[in-house]
């Protein structure tokens, strides 16, 4: 298995296609189903595609023995998915929206997170549940939620939140093949941006691991999801003023890397964080906090944060665009951190 951190790896990938973030997560299912025969996908309609189409053929190579059509039940899906975890098998749940992740909430923070301590270690519970988040034009409030601070509060649960088609796929599969339950957080805002991917099955980034995909001395930006594009953008503008945006990907919340995201703010002086979850006790604020106890004599101005409104999600696609930081925001409030 090859394991890399490396932050630029569309210019080192020997082999790569392009793909679009859903169809990525399907391929890395894909490749993870035909390596490994323990592991099986469920979810609403996967057989046909799923909610978003990246499960789309599955079907066709790995039958309904293994790519299972469930009814609307959450709660079942999740606790099927630790009992057969608990068997030796590797799950893999499609909920649909992360909203839904309330309703399967006891299998999911209770059972999932818990019962490998509470039995002594005695089996492993190697489950991923797919829950994306964010808004998806007009989806409405039920459906645009980001729930990826939960794991940050309840202990015994991974955390992925993919920035790119590339990481996507590789985080995916390193996800599934972790001993542990994981929960994987696609921004559906994403869905159907198209970059390059690895085409090597053996390629896989490590949990845990932040990456660095742009370099600079004037503000760190720590971010993840698709928030991190809206990051690089606001960085090539900033840059004809002089403003170097640093941008930390985090890609996975749980665990965080402390080590990168200390190390850049130490050297930039200056530290946003930008997400998608509401502000009011989002990831941003955990970070702010470990910033604050690490970095507190190196930095020359506030902690800055971003995130969506402290408010249900208008169903108005146009209003929704308004609840979500942009490109123009996290210009402004750079440019205001240098000011100060």
């Amino acid at each position: 298995m090859t394991i890399t951190d490396d932050t630029s790896i569309n210019r080192t990938a020997p082999e790569t296609t392009v793909q679009s973030y859903e169809a990525a997560q399907g391929a890395a299912i894909a490749e993870e189903m035909r390596r490994d025969p323990s592991v099986f996908l469920m979810g609403q309609d996967i057989a046909s595609g799923g909610f978003f189409g990246g499960t789309r053929g599955l079907v066709e190579e790995f039958g309904l023995d293994r790519i299972r059509n469930t009814g609307i039940t959450e709660a079942f899906m999740v606790g099927a998915a630790a009992g057969a975890a608990m068997t030796g098998m590797r799950p893999i749940v499609q909920l649909g929206f992360a909203d839904f992740s309330l309703i399967a909430g006891d299998e999911i923070f209770q059972k999932l997170g818990k019962w490998r301590h509470m039995h002594g270690g005695q089996f492993e519970l190697p489950a991923v549940i797919i829950m994306p988040i964010g808004p998806s034009g007009g989806a409405g409030p039920e459906h645009s939620g980001s729930m990826e601070m939960l794991p940050m509060h309840f202990p015994g649960l991974k955390a992925v939140v993919p920035s790119n088609p590339a990481n996507a796929k590789a985080l995916l599969k390193a996800a599934i093949r972790d001993p542990n339950p994981v929960l994987y957080y696609p921004s559906k805002q994403l869905n159907f941006k198209r970059g390059e991917v690895f085409t090597d099955p053996e390629y896989v980034m490590p949990l845990g691991k932040a990456s660095i995909p742009r370099r600079g001395d004037t503000v760190t930006v720590i971010s993840y999801g698709c928030m991190v594009p809206r990051s690089l953008e606001a960085a090539v503008v900033l840059a004809a003023e002089g403003i170097e945006l640093e941008v930390v990907d985090l890609q996975t919340l749980v665990p965080l890397d402390h080590d990168t995201l200390i190390a850049s703010v130490m050297r930039t002086g200056r530290a946003m964080i930008v997400h998608e979850a509401p502000r009011t006790a989002g990831p941003g604020a955990e970070i702010a906090a470990l910033i604050q106890e690490r970095c507190f004599y190196w930095l020359h101005a506030p902690i800055a944060r971003l995130g969506s409104v402290d408010a249900p999600i208008p169903a108005s696609r146009f209003l929704e665009d308004h609840c979500f930081p942009s490109v123009s925001d996290i210009i402004e409030t750079a440019r205001h951190l240098v000011r100060d």
